[in-house]
This record gives structure tokens, C-alpha cells and sequence, in this order.
């Protein structure tokens, strides 16, 4: 049964209390989903926290961590004549060194938004005589569907389907980040989503190894709220583990069958990430069995070693060092309208989070 808001809001005190009598000393919390970061600027989480409680953004967004290098990839892979290409709609407008794929579409290049890979393998039945790509970019939560489209183009001999794969994976992220220096984060809230695929087996190394406790975490203001109670707890209790409080997705397996179709046509391979470098085994690369339907093949696409806009620091705030506004360019140079950077293009951006809710500036 649904709760009212006098119920919700009752719920949010009881846990607000707890948060405040826990957090007697400094406590930083880095959430690690983009979805998570427009959550708690749409809630005003921050300012509802004790000042002892400090949430800083993480690499949630998979358009944001995107490399400059991958985007001029795929941007020129789009100029090309007798290319359609099909993309989600948040990344239209994510600027690559020159121009975006919108102004690419006003140029006449033929750039179709679509809702699904599956919307994606039926532009390519619906036009056979051009060469229709998906641009894959996304975390575990979204590989499944890529796959099944692949497997799908296998099966029904559509070779003019193929897949540019920027895909990430998080375990090799997050280990990145426990053993950054800069950072000093004591514990995380972990992307629901994400583990609601891969389950919490191949993050439990953040707290056996690192000594972060995590917590799995739905996207409504309570859940986030009572998943930093859950950590708070594991402080006052002396412990460090990976627990769920998004129990009504999340399950500690995971999804296997999602998993199965992850592996199966997926392979882990070294990959860029803005602001961070080179992530060993942190991104999917298509296998060779699916390789018809691999664009970077099908093109022979060559690597750009793109630089980031001077001045544009997306790569800081994904690893949690700043808050956007900390950035030289937030909300002057940089603003939704007109972007410098990823982080305030995506609807899950920080930047764009911030700036939309108007979060005060926080020190």
C-alpha cells in the first residue's frame, strides 16, 4: 500500500534523527550512481544532513566518464556517408572536440534517437540498404539488451546491424578509487541498478580489501537516507561490509541470466575514462564469435587521442575531489544550454544536478 506524505516525511525525521545521532564525527560518503547524485540534489539531501555528513559524487554518469578520444570516435564514425546512427537521446548534444552530434544531424548526417536497442535492430530491418550503428554506452544495467541485440542480428542474419561498444564496468572503478590518495572517502553508497545485475560478489573486495563499507541503494529520498543509516551503523559497530537496502531489485546473485548474456557476447577489455586514464579490464569489447557486428571492426575506426577542454574539470568532480561548483566554468562558461563538458549535458550529470537544483555552493 502506498504511504502518504505524512508517512513519508514522518519516516524521513525518524531516519534524520538517527543519521544526526550517529554522525558524531566527520563521515564522507561517496555515492556512486549518477542517478543517486540527482536524487539527492532533487531532495536537497545535503542541506537535510548534518554537517558532520559530507556526500560527494562519484563516476556514476557512463556519458560523463566517457573519453573525449571515444566521442570524436564515434562522431566521426556518424559523418560517414550511408551511416545511420541510432543513440539514446542524452547523448546528442555531449560535445566532442569540434562539434556534437546534433549539430553533426543538422549538417545532414542521418542521426535517429531511439528508447531501445531493440528500436535500434529495427531501423536496421526497416532500412537495409544503410549501415545502422548503435552507440553503446552504459554500465551493466544496459549490456544485457546490447547484447540480446547482437545475438538477435546473429540470429536473423542482419548484417547491417553492428554495435560501437564504450561500455564500463564498476568493480574496476571503484577499485581504483579506495587506492586514490586524493580521495578521502569512508564509505559508499553503491548503485542499485548495477548490482541488481551483477549482484554484490564482485564488489564485496571494497570492504574485505579496502576496509569501505557499502550499501546497495535504491533512488527514492528514503532509501538513500536509510542507506547512509546502514553505513553509519557498520561505523558505530565497528564493521566493514557490502549490504543491500534496495531489497526489491537487488539480489546478492545478482540477475543470472542477464549475466549469461553479458558473457557471452562480451569480453573485458582495458578502457579510458574521462578524467581518470586507462582502467584495466573496465570495459566491454564485443567477442570475436560476434565480430560482424562490432562497429570499431566493421569501420576500422581509428584511435583518437583527444585532449579535454581546457579548463573543463568533469574528470575532478567524477572522482569526487571537487563539487562542481568548484569548477572555474559551472554555471559561467559551462551551463545546460551550453556545455563544456559531459557532466553537464547528462540527465544524470553532477554538474547538470547541481545546476538545475541549485545546490549551494559547499565547501
Amino acid at each position: 500500500m502506498k504511504k502518504t506524505s505524512k508517512e513519508l516525511m514522518a519516516k524521513a525525521s525518524i531516519l534524520l534523527a538517527e543519521i544526526k545521532s550517529l554522525a558524531q564525527s566527520p563521515f564522507t560518503i561517496m555515492e556512486v550512481c549518477g542517478t543517486h547524485t540527482v536524487a539527492i540534489a532533487k531532495n536537497a539531501l545535503r542541506e537535510l544532513l548534518p554537517s558532520t555528513v559530507r556526500l560527494v559524487s562519484g563516476p556514476g554518469c557512463p556519458v560523463c566518464v566517457t573519453a573525449n578520444g571515444d566521442i570524436d570516435r564515434y562522431l566521426f564514425l556518424a559523418a560517414q556517408k550511408n551511416v545511420l546512427t541510432a543513440t539514446f537521446g542524452d547523448m546528442i548534444r555531449v560535445p566532442g572536440t569540434e562539434k556534437n552530434l546534433q549539430e553533426l544531424r543538422a549538417e545532414g548526417a542521418d542521426i535517429r534517437v531511439v528508447y531501445s536497442t531493440q528500436d535500434a535492430l529495427e531501423l536496421a530491418r526497416q532500412n537495409p540498404d544503410k549501415e545502422v550503428v548503435f552507440l553503446g554506452i552504459g554500465f551493466e544495467t544496459t549490456v544485457p539488451t546490447v547484447a540480446v541485440s547482437i545475438e538477435t542480428a546473429k540470429r536473423e542474419g542482419i548484417k547491417n546491424y553492428s554495435v560501437l561498444s564504450m561500455h564500463k564496468v564498476v568493480p574496476p572503478v571503484l577499485k581504483l578509487l579506495a587506492e586514490d590518495n586524493e580521495l578521502v572517502v569512508d564509505a559508499f553508497l553503491d548503485p542499485g541498478h548495477v548490482c541488481a545485475i551483477i549482484g554484490i560478489e564482485p564488489i564485496k573486495f571494497m570492504a574485505e580489501e579496502y576496509g569501505k563499507p557499502g550499501v546497495v541503494t535504491g533512488f527514492e529520498a528514503l532509501d538513500i537516507l536509510e542507506g547512509i543509516v546502514m553505513l553509519l551503523r557498520q561505523r558505530a559497530e565497528g564493521r566493514s561490509d557490502i549490504e543491500i537496502q534496495y531489497h526489491r531489485v537487488a539480489k546478492s546473485e545478482g540477475n543470472p541470466q542477464a549475466k549469461m548474456y553479458i558473457e557471452r557476447v562480451f569480453e573485458p577489455i582495458d578502457a579510458s575514462w574521462r578524467g581518470i586514464g586507462l582502467i584495466r579490464q573496465s570495459g566491454l569489447g564485443i567477442r570475436e564469435e560476434y565480430s560482424l557486428w562490432d562497429a570499431a571492426l566493421k569501420f576500422s575506426l581509428p584511435v583518437f587521442n583527444s585532449r579535454e577542454t581546457p579548463g573543463c574539470r568533469c574528470g575532478d568532480v567524477l572522482r569526487g575531489i571537487i563539487y562542481p561548483t568548484e569548477c572555474p566554468l559551472f554555471a559561467k562558461h559551462c551551463t545546460p544550454m551550453k556545455p563544456v563538458g559531459p557532466c553537464m549535458v547528462s540527465t544524470e550529470g553532477s554538474c547538470a544536478a547541481y545546476h538545475r537544483y541549485a545546490q549551494r555552493s559547499v565547501d
